[in-house]
């Protein structure tokens, strides 16, 4: 366990089963400067925001959807970093992350003991537990496992669980998915050869296009780094934890979420539909919902002066009042 004054930007914590995951942190206020490694995202400062105010006891703690490492939170990073101490981690098998050492520790309650260790590593202070996509399923099951010091959620773009049955509204991946992996199980080299030669730019052209994201409003290089490190990723092992996060639900344990929680969807998401956002916030005693008009899976990027907006007036208006 560290004190906050001793945490240096770039770190790597030990998780429960020896996986070393990496974690970046900077103290409210302070510059950040890390050494950047090649292709790896940068946050830049924006300088637009003049929040008011701080909270100087509490540290955002920020989970990633699953396959990233970290492009969702570009220019969120810098602008809670004027407000309160601010941390960021890869899962394991992820970005700068080792991989697993136990091969089967890769489901949802896996990676919210990770979390914990996370939290514990940081010295335990009273958190704000941000999620994206997947990582609103690690942050509600960290939640439930270890409330204590937990003062408040923000969940982006996510779901209470089994997001393979409703992957573009439909069922269709949770049939499909072990018929994948059955057979890149069976064949892991050629799978991991034929994944890392995806082009980046034919897979951003894809996604333009396709309306998985809306091109009107998402810068491109925004998205490309999400893309790069996909093609990094250990292709089995994302579908492993693809497959064990569809079998994963908190849905019937949302009640006991006694916290504050900003729920935010994307009007147009096709990954995890606007309805289990709604679902999720008519469910938990003290969150509140807002759906993004015409926004995707990447709402956040796209009209992030509006999802900026209420994140900072949740902060003070329910979190910081408190």
């Amino acid at each position: 366990m560290s004190t906050p004054g001793e945490l240096p930007a770039e770190q790597f914590v030990r998780a429960p089963d020896e996986t070393k995951l990496y974690l970046r942190y900077r103290a409210r206020g302070a510059p950040w400067e890390p050494k950047q490694a090649a292709g790896s995202v940068k946050f830049p400062s924006s300088g637009r925001w003049k929040l008011g105010g701080a909270d100087e006891a509490s540290t955002a703690v920020l989970c990633d959807g699953i396959a990233c490492d970290g492009f969702i939170w570009k220019y969120l990073w810098d602008l809670l970093g004027e407000r309160m101490a601010v941390a960021h981690w890869h899962y394991r098998g992820h970005g700068r992350s080792g991989s697993p050492v136990d091969e089967q520790a890769i489901d949802i309650p896996a990676l919210a003991r990770d979390l914990s260790s996370v939290r514990e590593h940081l010295g335990g202070p009273p958190a704000v537990l941000f999620g994206h996509s997947m990582g609103c399923q690690v942050v509600v099951e960290n939640y439930l496992q270890a409330p204590s010091q937990v003062r408040g959620m923000v969940l982006l773009c996510g779901s209470h669980g089994r997001i393979t049955e409703t992957f573009r509204g439909t069922n269709l991946l949770a049939q499909v998915l072990p018929k994948v992996l059955a057979r890149v199980e069976r064949a892991p080299e050629v799978a991991r050869a034929l994944w890392s030669r995806i082009p980046h730019e034919v897979a951003l052209r894809v996604a333009l296009l396709s309306g998985e994201v809306d091109p009107r409003t998402l810068k491109p290089e925004d998205l490309l780094p999400y893309l790069q490190h996909m093609t990094h990723i250990d292709l089995p092992m994302f579908l492993r934890m693809l497959w064990s996060a569809g079998q994963h639900s908190v849905k019937e344990r949302l009640a006991e979420v006694r916290c504050p929680v900003l729920v935010i969807a994307g009007e147009k998401d096709q990954f995890t539909p606007a309805y289990l956002a709604e679902e999720m916030a008519q469910m938990m005693p003290d969150a509140e919902l807002l759906v993004v008009q015409g926004g995707t899976h990447v709402a956040p990027l796209e009209q992030r002066d509006l999802v900026h907006q209420a994140i900072f007036r949740f902060l003070r208006e329910r979190i910081e009042a408190r």
